[in-house]
């Protein structure tokens, strides 16, 4: 009688959930060390400006890198479907932190001054709208939700697409001097939506 190899004894170890799980909170970590090197005095002399910075760039990483998942299977055929729902929400988790450091921590939640923020600096309202698609994707990743909403759930997580648009927008802008970074990333996005656009076998295009 043969025995499994010790591949599969290896991918069996650990269920979908617990490797999702471990991914997730491993992914955590460069949040957790800005927060402690923040509250250490050790970022430098603005900390709120590198924590919000850095949190905004992971949340554009996650989203680009659980973009991917699906070309990366497809066209290449390495499949790690079952890494993309912790790799969006970690998108989502930064993108939160991005936000919640922005409002609460950098302006105090001064309505008056955010609100002269958001009419005159022009990349908050597209950051803004990427934060509300990846909270709506973020709040119907659950079973329940697919099941609820049936075909729906796929055209509204479709605009995924649209929020990593959004934030390319947001990061290219954002700056009032040239920076190469939200180029790169806008590139890797735009490949990203090209592979989507590519038929799949066996379809036909018109």
């Amino acid at each position: 009688m043969a025995l499994p190899s010790s591949g599969s004894r290896r991918r069996s170890r650990f269920s979908p959930l617990t490797r999702q799980v471990f991914l997730y909170l491993f992914c955590l970590i460069p949040a957790v060390s800005d927060i402690a090197q923040g509250m250490a005095n050790t970022l430098g002399p603005n900390p709120v400006s590198v924590c919000l910075h850095d949190f905004g760039r992971w949340a554009f990483r996650f989203l680009l890198i659980s973009l991917a998942v699906s070309p990366l299977k497809r066209f290449v055929g390495l499949d790690v479907m079952v890494y993309r729902r912790p790799l969006g929400l970690l998108a989502f988790s930064y993108a939160a932190l991005h936000v919640v450091f922005y409002v609460g921590v950098a302006r105090h939640f001064d309505v008056h001054v955010l609100w002269k923020d958001f009419t005159s600096r022009p990349f908050l309202t597209f950051g803004l709208l990427t934060f509300l698609i990846l909270l709506a994707l973020a709040l119907t990743s659950t079973r329940r939700a697919i099941i609820a909403l049936g075909r729906r759930w796929a055209k509204l997580h479709k605009l995924v697409y649209v929020a990593m648009i959004l934030a390319s927008v947001h990061y290219a802008i954002a700056f009032k001097t040239w920076h190469t970074e939200p180029f790169i990333y806008a590139a890797i996005a735009a490949v990203l939506l090209s592979l989507r656009l590519v038929p799949k076998a066996g379809k036909r295009t018109v």
